[in-house]
């Protein structure tokens, strides 16, 4: 969540609108050329400098927001953080570069402060997720999975509910659900999974064999709806209780928690959500095999708290 703050300099000539997001602020380089009064080929020069002297990491201090122009148009525009902002600082203007740091930093340790007193609600969350996990004995390649939960999830944490006062909440999610899962296609899809292990002397002719019904009574409560829209509206909800039900619910005789995992990351490729910008998985092999059995493992008056846990992963 993002907050947008007027700084004005000491002297009340420049007002500019300051985004603060993530830990840090954020100024275009139309704004960094106001703060600083200097052209922007000079800030370009200077920025230039910075990243080919290695001073500061340019994929670490620059991010792309879409904004609107003068025009009408969408841009992709280049912001730069609080760290690139006082490098440039103290080379064309450190008064200014001073005065403005000063200002941003006491605004972050206000969040900051706020954030904490108000958030004690969601620290107390992820208590409990640690607590789940520490009372069951792990392997050591699960425990390395789980760690990488944890690291996943306090990012998230840290990024999403800074500045926000309420209690963890389902918020970001994407809605475009352009893939509903469908009963004979995911059969197909296990039937495959299941040859591949059978292969591999990974499975058993037990595996993904259905006992009853459930299987298709969990599609359809992933699906469901009221009034025309989905029960659950969100790629990421969707996702989180079919890899919940289908670890709980037990629905086949062998391979209930290999089967959730494969689905869940199954759906997520269907809908084009399982990468991140980069290119990158939103959560590996490692960190997937420990959320199972963390789900596995979990109380059934836990499950908010567990779907919570897997929308923010993948968010």
């Amino acid at each position: 969540m993002s907050i947008i703050e007027l700084y004005q300099s000491s002297n009340g000539e420049t007002q500019i609108q300051v985004k603060f997001d993530a830990e840090t602020v954020w100024l275009s380089l139309n704004q960094i050329s106001e703060l600083f009064g200097r052209d922007k080929s000079v800030i370009s020069r200077h920025l230039k400098n910075i990243f080919s002297t290695k001073e500061l990491d340019k994929n670490s201090v620059v991010a792309k927001n879409a904004t609107t122009a003068q025009d009408g148009k969408i841009y992709q525009v280049e912001f730069y953080n609080l760290d690139a902002i006082i490098s440039i600082g103290y080379r064309v203007n450190s008064v200014q570069g001073t005065q403005f740091r000063i200002w941003a930093t006491n605004r972050l340790k206000e969040y900051l402060i706020q954030g904490y007193s108000l958030n004690q609600n969601r620290l107390e969350e992820l208590n409990q997720l640690i607590e789940i996990i520490s009372k069951n004995e792990i392997q050591n390649n699960e425990a390395k999975g789980l760690l990488n939960i944890l690291a996943i999830y306090t990012k998230s944490f840290i990024l999403l509910n800074q500045f926000d006062s309420n209690r963890l909440e389902l918020k970001y999610l994407e809605e475009n659900i352009t893939y509903e899962i469908d009963y004979n296609e995911a059969l197909f899809a296990i039937n495959e999974l299941k040859n591949q292990l059978i292969q591999k002397k990974e499975a058993t002719e037990l595996f993904g064999n259905q006992k009853d019904q459930t299987f298709s009574g969990i599609l359809r409560s992933v699906i469901q709806t009221f009034d025309g829209n989905y029960l659950y509206p969100t790629i990421e909800e969707q996702a989180s209780h079919l890899l919940y039900f289908v670890i709980k619910n037990h629905p086949f005789s062998d391979g209930n928690k290999r089967i959730g995992a494969f689905l869940f990351v199954w759906f997520l490729k269907k809908n084009k959500h399982l990468l991140k910008n980069n290119g990158e998985s939103k959560i590996n092999d490692n960190a997937l095999t420990a959320l199972a059995l963390l789900v596995a493992q979990s109380n059934p008056n836990e499950k908010e708290l567990m779907i919570k846990l897997i929308c923010n992963l993948i968010n």
